[in-house]
């Protein structure tokens, strides 16, 4: 019997509501904006917050990175740079850090230096990357062909080099790399290996300065090139000479820009960043270094995304507030313009219940419907954003609950009252009115 009653008053609901189609559906755009505004805003604020998530955990959860910095006192007071500069990591660091902390799984070190690399008749900035066979344990990036530093091209200052993606397509053309010969400065590397591209990482604000130092590129470069560390020291030197026109030259000594520890487990990875931190500073009387964490930057845009996506939800919400008072304002002007319909079906016997069920229905038909139609909606905006603004767009399930749910409260909350407000209507008065 209930449920006869029920059906009954829904249908009578829909065909109150067809009566008035086109003021239902205006009526109903409110909530489909709405609630497509809330999906589509949320799908683009996880998107970019996964895409920088990703972009962190590429430098290795387990990962601690030690880089060089320039230290604030190598300047003096009157601003002019000092002749001769000793600073940054050493050799001896990297020993020590293997040696002296438990730990430590692998240690790798790192130069990097800003050249340009040419190929027959064809030149292009590169980073070259002095590092060591073990270098892709800690790395990003993989082995697409051919072959990886080895620990005899290590022991013989090989001139043999491992290529990424990039360069090929700006220096290689159509040519195969492999076992062709490029050259460096004044010297030719044979070309042993080919890895993957590693992307610059790209994070949300508040790391993306202290990322980008990280993975910091020399300049704008084609591609990274990686060189034995011993035949990068042999070559190369640890000698940086800059000309100034007021001081005129300065040369700095700088033995390694990066030093990249990985660790056991990820329980132990802010242990060990604070006995790395004791242990260089016993040793390093400037502040020429820095310790970077991406465990502690992953966690740090983690809690970024929460507040972004709350604020995001939140502006979107109130488009179906808006949308909410909307409906409202029409089922006001429904209950007086169907007055007397009320008084007579009072007078037949409906009992006030009925009355509510009757306007509370066409409500939640109207809201549920411009929900429906705007998850639709919401679905494919962040496709069109993705497709055309080459951002990355992310849409959950919880995104797609929470609007519905939203728009199903919006039609229970402003549908209520004037339910109610039909509802107490005096029968008599009602069946008087014209």
């Amino acid at each position: 019997m209930l449920l006869f009653r029920l059906k009954r008053t829904v249908k009578l609901g829909i065909k109150s509501l067809w009566i008035h189609r086109l003021r239902s559906t205006l009526t109903t755009l409110g909530i489909i904006f709405g609630v497509s505004s809330v999906i589509a805003m949320l799908a683009i604020g996880e998107g970019a917050s996964q895409h920088a998530q990703e972009q962190i955990a590429r430098l290795g959860s387990l990962n601690i990175i030690i880089r060089t910095v320039e230290p604030p006192e190598e300047q003096n007071v009157t601003g002019q740079e000092q002749s001769f500069q000793e600073y940054g990591l050493t050799y001896k660091d990297a020993e020590r850090l293997r040696s002296s902390i438990p730990n430590v799984e692998v240690v790798v070190p790192i130069r990097r230096l800003a050249q340009q690399a040419w190929y027959r008749n064809r030149k292009v900035a590169v980073e070259v990357i002095g590092t060591v066979p073990w270098h892709l344990e800690t790395s990003p990036i993989r082995l697409e062909r051919g072959r990886f530093l080895a620990s005899v091209d290590m022991n013989y200052k090989q001139d043999i080099c491992i290529i990424d993606e990039r360069v090929i397509d700006e220096l290689f053309a159509f040519d195969d790399p492999l076992d062709q010969d490029l050259k460096i400065a004044s010297d030719y590397y044979r070309v042993v290996g080919i890895v993957s591209a590693q992307s610059p990482v790209s994070t949300a604000r508040g790391v993306e300065n202290e990322i980008a130092e990280v993975k910091r590129q020399s300049g704008a470069n084609a591609g990274n090139i990686y060189i034995p560390l011993t035949t990068v020291k042999d070559r190369f030197g640890e000698m940086k000479i800059q000309l100034s026109g007021e001081s005129g030259a300065s040369v700095e000594k700088v033995e390694l820009q990066e030093i990249i520890i990985k660790v056991a487990a990820m329980e132990q990875v802010l242990p060990t960043r604070e006995t790395l931190d004791t242990l260089l500073n016993r040793f390093h009387k400037k502040d020429d270094y820095q310790i970077t964490v991406p465990l502690e930057l992953l966690r740090q845009a983690r809690r970024t995304q929460r507040i972004f996506s709350i604020v995001l939800g939140s502006i979107a919400a109130i488009s179906l507030l808006v949308g909410g008072i909307g409906i409202m304002n029409i089922m006001l002007a429904t209950v007086s313009e169907r007055t007397r319909e009320i008084g007579i079906r009072r007078a037949l016997g409906a009992k006030k219940r009925d009355i509510v069920f009757q306007f509370l229905s066409e409500t939640l038909i109207l809201t549920l419907a411009g929900g429906l139609l705007g998850i639709v909606l919401g679905s494919t905006i962040p496709y069109l954003v993705t497709y055309f603004g080459n951002m990355p767009t992310v849409i959950t399930g919880g995104s797609l609950l929470l609007s519905f749910g939203i728009s199903g409260a919006v039609g229970i909350t402003f549908g209520l009252y004037p339910a109610y407000r039909a509802a107490n209507m005096d029968p008599i008065e009602s069946l008087r009115h014209e």
